[in-house]
C-alpha cells in the first residue's frame, strides 16, 4: 500500500491532508500547554492552601500542635505541599518532553513537507512542459501534411492543364516535393518527441511522483508516530508521580491513623489540670438560730481573746469550694485581679468613712439566693494573694495552681538546661581552640579567647544557679522538699459565716499570703497530721520586727481576709512599710497584725530599725 501507486493523481488532496495532520499536531501541543499551565496553577494554589493554614510562628496556633488530631493536620498540610510539588514536576516534565519536543519536530516536519512538495510540483511542471512539446511537434506535422497534400494536388491540377507551361509544372512538382519532404520531417519529430514524452511521463508516473509521495507518505506517518509517542508520554509523565502522590496520600492515612483520642484527652488534662481538689459538700444554714462566727483557717480579723480560744485551721475538715471552670464562674475566686485600697474618705469623720467595696451585706438571703449570687456574680472579696507585691506574675510562677506552676517550672529548668549545654559547647570549643593556639602561635593568640572563657564560666554558674533554683520551686510544688522562698506569715483570726461573699474569700483558697499556692492539709486529708502539729509550726516563728509607728487617720473596716480594722486616731506599729501597691502592714499587738491602706494612715519610719529590717531580709533570702 504505496500513496506513488494509490494516489499518484491525487497531489492536491495530499497537500491538504498533510497540512491538516500539522494542524492537528500543533492543536494537541497547544493542549499540552494549557495542561501544563492547569498544573502549576493548580500547584500554585494547593501550596497557597497549605500556607495559609500553616500554624504562625510564636502564636497561639503553635501550641494547639501539640495534639495528636492537629499534629496529623499539619502533617496533611506537609504532604499537601508535597503532593502540589509533584504536580509541578508533571509540568515541568510536559513542557520539556512533549510541547518543547513536539514545537521543534513541527518546525522540521514543515521544511519537510515544504521541499516533498516542492519536488512534486517541479515533477508536474516538467511533464507539462514535455506534453507541451508533443502539441507543438504533433500540430506542426499535421500541419506540413496538409500543405503536402495541397501542394500534390496543385502540381496534378497543374500537370493535366494543357494550357500550363512546363515550367509552371515543373514548379508545382518541386514546391510538392518540398511539401513532402517537409511533411516527412515533422512526421519524424513528432514521432521523436512523443516517444521522449511517453519516456517522461512514464518516469513521471511511475518513478518521480511514486518517490515525491512515498517520502510524503513516510513523513505523515512519522508525524503519526509522533503523536502517539507524545500521547503515551502525556501518561507516562502522570504515571511516573503516582508512585510518590501514592506516598504522600499513604503518609496523609499513617497521620490520620496516628491520632490518639486518648492521647489528646490526656493532654487536655495536662494543659489545664489545677491541681485543686472538687468542692466538698455546703454546710446547712440554720437560719432559727443566731448566727455564729466560725473561725476561717487564714483570717487576720480575729480578736484577742477568740484567736487564741479557738483552735488554729480548725476550719479545714470542711469541703473546699475548689473551683474549676472560666470567667464569672468559681474560678474568678482564685484569679481575681489585685485589687487596689480603697480611697480614703472625704472626711475624718467615722460615718463617713465607707465600709468600701468588701462591706458585707447585713441583711440575710434565703441560701438559694446566696447559691445562684455565688454561682454567677464576680468575686467580691479578694484573696490575700491580691494583696502581694507587684502587679506582674512572679518568677516561681506562683500566680498558676499547682499543676500547671509544675509544668511551668520544669519547662523553664529544661530551657536553662539547654541554655547551660549550649554555653558548655561554645567553651570547649574556645578551649580546643585555645589548646591549638597555644601548639601553635603562628595560627593566634591563645589569651585572646581567655575573656570569652571567663564571661562563659561566669554565663554557665549564674545559669546553674537559677537551675537550682527553680529546681527547689519544683521540689516545693512535687512536695519533695519543705517551702524555702519565704517565711510563713503569722495568721489567725475569725471569719464571719453572716458575709455573703464568704465563698470568695481565702479560707477556701489553697493559696499563702505571698501568692504561691499550698496543698491542704487537715486530718481528713492527704497528710493524716494532727491540726496541732501544723499549728505548732506558726506558734514558732519569730514575729517580724517592727520599723516604726504609724497613726490612723480615718477608721478603717478589714473586711477583706490579710487587712485589720484600726480606729481614727489609734496608734499602732509598722512591720512592713509600702512597697507601691498602696498597702502597709502594722501591728496592734502580738496577735493582731494586717494590712491597711497606706492613705489611711500617717506612718514615723525609725531609720535604725528600718536598717536592721532590711539586713534581716537580706539574711533570709
Amino acid at each position: 500500500m504505496s500513496w506513488g501507486t494509490e494516489l499518484w493523481d491525487q497531489f492536491d488532496n495530499l497537500e491538504k491532508h498533510t497540512q491538516w495532520g500539522i494542524d492537528v499536531l500543533e492543536k494537541y501541543i497547544k493542549f499540552v500547554k494549557e495542561r501544563t499551565e492547569i498544573e502549576l496553577s493548580y500547584a500554585k494554589q494547593l501550596r497557597n492552601l497549605s500556607k495559609k493554614y500553616q500554624p504562625k510562628k510564636n502564636s497561639k496556633e503553635e501550641e494547639e500542635y501539640r495534639y495528636t488530631s492537629t499534629r496529623a493536620f499539619l502533617a496533611t498540610l506537609n504532604e499537601m505541599n508535597d503532593y502540589a510539588g509533584q504536580h509541578e514536576v508533571i509540568s515541568e516534565n510536559m513542557t520539556s518532553l512533549i510541547t518543547g519536543e513536539l514545537t521543534r519536530y513541527v518546525q522540521e516536519l514543515k521544511q519537510e513537507r515544504k521541499s516533498h512538495f516542492h519536488d512534486g510540483r517541479k515533477a508536474q511542471q516538467h511533464i507539462e512542459t514535455c506534453w507541451k512539446q508533443l502539441e507543438a511537434s504533433k500540430r506542426r506535422f499535421e500541419r506540413d501534411c496538409k500543405e503536402a497534400d495541397r501542394a500534390q494536388q496543385y502540381f496534378e491540377k497543374m500537370d493535366a492543364d494543357i494550357n500550363v507551361t512546363k515550367a509552371d509544372v515543373e514548379k508545382a512538382r518541386q514546391q510538392a516535393q518540398l511539401r513532402h519532404q517537409m511533411a516527412e520531417d515533422s512526421k519524424a519529430e513528432y514521432s521523436s518527441t512523443l516517444q521522449k514524452f511517453n519516456s517522461e511521463q512514464h518516469d513521471h508516473y511511475y518513478t518521480h511522483i511514486p518517490n515525491i509521495f512515498q517520502k510524503i507518505q513516510e513523513m505523515e506517518e512519522r508525524r503519526i508516530v509522533k503523536i502517539g509517542e507524545s500521547m503515551k508520554t502525556f501518561a507516562e509523565v502522570d504515571r511516573q508521580v503516582i508512585p510518590i502522590i501514592g506516598k504522600c496520600l499513604d503518609e496523609i492515612t499513617k497521620a490520620a491513623e496516628s491520632i490518639d483520642h486518648k492521647n489528646d484527652s490526656q493532654l487536655v488534662i495536662e494543659a489545664f489540670k489545677s491541681g485543686f481538689e472538687p468542692p466538698g459538700d455546703i454546710d446547712f444554714e440554720d437560719f432559727t438560730q443566731p448566727m455564729k462566727r466560725t473561725v476561717s483557717e487564714s483570717s487576720l480579723s480575729n480578736s484577742r481573746g477568740e484567736g487564741k480560744s479557738e483552735p488554729k485551721f480548725g476550719g479545714k475538715s470542711k469541703g473546699k469550694l475548689w473551683p474549676f471552670i472560666k470567667k464569672n464562674k468559681l474560678m474568678s475566686l482564685l484569679t481575681s485581679p489585685h485589687q487596689p485600697p480603697p480611697p480614703p474618705p472625704a472626711s475624718a469623720s467615722p460615718s463617713a468613712v465607707p465600709n468600701g467595696p468588701q462591706s458585707p451585706k447585713q441583711q440575710k438571703e434565703p441560701l438559694s439566693h446566696r447559691f445562684n449570687e455565688f454561682m454567677t456574680s464576680k468575686p467580691k472579696i479578694h484573696c490575700f494573694r491580691s494583696l502581694k507585691r507587684g502587679g506582674a506574675g512572679p518568677e516561681d510562677f506562683s500566680n498558676l495552681p499547682p499543676e500547671q506552676r509544675r509544668k511551668k517550672l520544669q519547662q523553664k529548668v529544661d530551657e536553662l538546661n539547654k541554655d547551660i549545654q549550649k554555653e558548655m559547647d561554645q567553651r570547649d570549643a574556645l578551649t580546643k581552640m585555645k589548646d591549638v593556639y597555644i601548639k601553635n602561635p603562628q595560627m593566634g593568640d591563645a589569651a585572646s579567647v581567655d575573656h570569652r572563657l571567663a564571661e562563659l564560666g561566669q554565663n554557665i554558674e549564674k545559669l546553674r544557679l537559677e537551675v537550682q533554683k527553680f529546681e527547689g520551686w519544683l521540689a516545693e510544688v512535687e512536695g519533695r522538699l519543705p517551702m524555702r522562698t519565704e517565711q510563713p506569715r503569722r495568721q489567725s483570726g475569725l471569719y464571719e459565716a453572716q458575709n455573703t461573699s464568704a465563698v470568695n474569700s481565702c479560707a477556701q483558697d489553697r493559696e499563702s499570703p505571698d501568692g504561691s499556692y499550698t496543698e491542704e492539709q487537715s486530718q481528713e486529708t492527704e497528710m493524716k497530721v494532727p491540726a496541732t502539729d501544723f499549728d505548732d509550726e506558726f506558734d514558732d516563728e519569730e514575729p517580724l520586727p517592727t520599723i516604726g509607728t504609724c497613726k490612723a487617720l480615718y477608721t478603717f473596716e478589714g473586711q477583706n481576709e490579710g487587712t485589720i480594722s484600726v480606729a481614727e486616731g489609734e496608734m499602732l506599729y509598722v512591720i512592713e512599710e509600702d512597697k507601691g501597691d498602696g498597702w502597709t502592714r502594722i501591728r496592734r499587738n502580738e496577735d493582731e497584725e494586717g494590712y491597711v491602706p497606706t492613705s489611711y494612715v500617717e506612718v514615723y519610719l525609725d531609720k535604725n530599725a528600718k536598717d536592721v529590717y532590711k539586713s534581716l531580709q537580706k539574711i533570709s533570702e
